[in-house]
Order: structure tokens, then sequence, then C-alpha cells
């Protein structure tokens, strides 16, 4: 429980620190590159307070080094030289005047937290001595779906918008075919991968976790979010939906007409 809470206190530290650089530069928006970095900083915090890493804990703190700076410098760099996200600037506008401070806690505060608490799997994985099973294999396997699908997914959207010609279109070639948020998904592959290491190390209860992030990809901030608005954004993304799956890959419901689609 200790090192439990001292990683909170360092996520919430790194937070602190995020924030005082977002009141210079004005912009909340990098807080996404940060979101990975945090379980990063906890699994190290975790696998520090090891004695000696097992073979298990070498192996989990490697994925998640491994899926944490691609992630953060693959959003680096597609929000260089952007102004803060339209999410963000929502969150402004409903929370002015004072925005400044309230960020704080509503924004980097807030992941910082979140952050803490679905990390908690990596927690006994890192830390745990018993032996390598079956489970181990599986995690490995599904993280490695995953990992495909979410930076494969997010190369993907890359090459398509830095065509200037798709401008006002919607991706549905590649990972987009047979699904309207392969990254998502992918994310949600890994975290359940950490979930299986931590169950193979007997913390079976640390479940909550990827529950939690499944619900935050689908309910809150991840599907649900991004297609609340991008039908007015996308004209033919009703299209889209109507053919595609919106979350777990599946073949595509009726005939190909055009390859023009997906959101930003």
């Amino acid at each position: 429980m200790n090192v439990y809470l001292i990683a909170l206190g360092t996520l919430l530290g790194v937070a602190v620190l995020a924030w005082v650089v977002s009141l210079v530069t004005r912009n909340v928006s990098f807080v996404d590159s940060l979101w990975s970095i945090f379980f990063l900083i906890a699994a190290g915090v975790f696998a520090g307070s090891a004695e000696s890493l097992s073979l298990r804990g070498l192996i989990v703190f490697a994925l998640v080094a491994v899926w944490s700076l691609r992630l953060s410098l693959h959003i680096s760099i597609r929000n260089r030289g952007e102004e803060e996200d339209y999410r963000y600037q929502a969150i402004r506008a409903n929370n002015s005047p004072g925005f400044a401070f309230k960020s704080l806690y509503i924004v980097f505060g807030l992941q910082a937290a979140l952050a803490w608490i679905i990390a908690t799997p990596l927690m006994p994985a890192t830390t745990s001595g018993a032996p390598l099973g079956f489970l181990d294999a599986v995690a490995v396997l599904l993280w490695m779906v995953g990992f495909v699908f979410e930076a494969t997914g997010d190369y993907q959207l890359k090459k398509f918008k830095d065509d200037a010609g798709n401008k006002g279109k919607v991706l549905d070639t590649g990972l987009w075919r047979f699904t309207r948020h392969p990254n998502y998904f992918g994310d949600f592959c890994i975290w359940w991968a950490y979930w299986l290491f931590a169950l193979s190390a007997g913390a079976w209860w640390t479940v909550f976790a990827p529950l939690l992030m499944s619900f935050l990809l689908l309910k809150v901030s991840g599907v649900a979010m991004l297609e609340k608005t991008i039908g007015e954004r996308r004209p033919k993304y009703a299209e889209y939906i109507r053919r595609t799956n919106a979350f777990f890959p599946g073949p595509r419901r009726g005939a190909d007409h055009d390859h023009s689609v997906q959101p930003s």
C-alpha cells in the first residue's frame, strides 16, 4: 500500500508540474501526450519497489515502456504546432472564468488520478515472484494484437490526413475497414493483457482497472466523445457507421462503393 500511495504522489507531482507548464503555454492539450507517460512512471515506481524484478516484471515493464513512449511520441507529433484541442477548448469555455486554476484538478489532477487507478494491475504484475504460466503467454499475444491495432491504426490515419485530397472524407481502408476505432480497440486489448499478467500473479481483484478503462474508451473519452460530433464534421460518416463495426473488428456490411473515410 505504501508503494501504491507513493505512485499516486509521484503522478500528482508530475501533474502539478505539467499544469505549471500549461499556464505558460496557455494550452492544456499536451496532457494527452502525458497520459501514457503516467503509466510508465507508475510502472517504474512499482518495479523500483521490488527487491529484484522477476522475468514477468521485466516483461511487463518493457511492454509498458514500448506502448507508453510510442503513444506519447505519436500524439506529440500529431499535436505539434496545433492550437488547443477542441475538446479542451470546450472544457475551458464551460469552466471560465478561472479555468487556469480549475485545470489543475479537472484536467491534470483528474487524469493523474485515473491513471493511478487504472495502473493498479501493473503493481502485482511487476512485483510478484510467481513463476510464468499459460496466462502470461496469452497476455503477451493479446498485447501484441492490441499494439498492432493501435500503432497501425494511428499510422494509417496519419497518412490519410496528411493527404490534402482527403479533407472532409472518411477513412475506410486498412484496419479502419473492420472497425471504426482500431486504435481504441488496440488500447482495450493492451489493458486486458496487463490484467492477465496480474491475474497470473494472483491479483484477480485488479479486474476493476481494465473494466474502468473499457468504460472510458467506449462511453466517455473515446468512442462516445468522438462520434458525438464527427457526423457534423464528416457528412459521409453516417454511411460509414452503417457499414462498419463500432469497436470490435468484423466484416463490412453491404457493398463497397468508394474508399474515402475516418475521424480525427
